[in-house]
């Protein structure tokens, strides 16, 4: 058994997890050694197989997907972990890759690029579906877009506008800003409509998510 990589398979789904038996059992390099229903059980599995890699599912009873990989990777020796779900939402990429998932796939992915996944992440290469790789990218460049939009706009303020429109997007009241920077109310609600309408927002919450955009808070 030299050199094969270990395979343990989580999914709710006896369907699912026959089917990817059959197929990994057919691949050479690959054994299947354990199967689990849930999460609890793939950490029960793990103990007691030592497997190199996880094939993990997401949504299952008692414990997630997201929840028993945070846990598989928080040991000494962790086993790699490819998530392989239907569900491909930002959140859900998001969460399985802080929690220490090497791979993001979705279950339309082909027995192939399955079995080259798995040969990947056991030599250390991270792995992401096209489709989910894709997505990051599109997520990242939005994400630049809007912080040098936001960077853009909160330029046209004035030194003491911009210090006003941080202290919204910190929360402080009216009252809070004026004893912050030792001015009237008055000239703080002149502050805040000039800034209103500088950038052509309508309210303290619109300015507020722009200072987030622009990284201020």
């Amino acid at each position: 058994m030299a050199g094969v990589i270990r395979v343990l398979l989580v999914d709710d789904d006896a369907l699912v997890r026959a089917g990817l038996s059959m197929m990994l059992d057919g691949a050479a390099g690959i054994t299947v050694v354990a199967e689990a229903a849930d999460g609890q059980e793939a950490i029960t599995a793990t103990d007691a197989h030592a497997p190199d890699v996880v094939l993990m599912d997401l949504r299952m009873p008692r414990v997630d997907g997201i929840t028993a990989t945070r846990r598989l990777r928080a040991r000494a020796r962790p086993p790699e972990v490819i998530v392989l779900t239907t569900f491909d939402t930002d959140e859900n990429v998001l969460h399985a890759l802080r929690a220490g998932a090497a791979g993001f796939l979705l279950k339309d992915t082909s027995p192939p690029q399955i079995v080259e996944a798995i040969t990947r992440v056991a030599v250390g290469d991270p792995i992401l579906s096209p489709r989910i790789t894709r997505r990051l990218m599109d997520r990242t460049v939005a994400q630049a877009g809007a912080y040098e939009r936001a960077r853009a706009a909160l330029a046209g303020l004035t030194p003491r506008e911009h210090e006003v429109a941080l202290a919204i997007a910190r929360g402080r009241t009216n009252a809070d800003i004026a004893t912050d920077l030792a001015i009237g109310i008055t000239t703080v609600k002149a502050h805040v409509s000039s800034i209103l309408i500088k950038l052509g927002l309508d309210n303290r919450t619109q300015i507020a998510l722009l200072a987030h955009d622009a990284g201020l808070t």
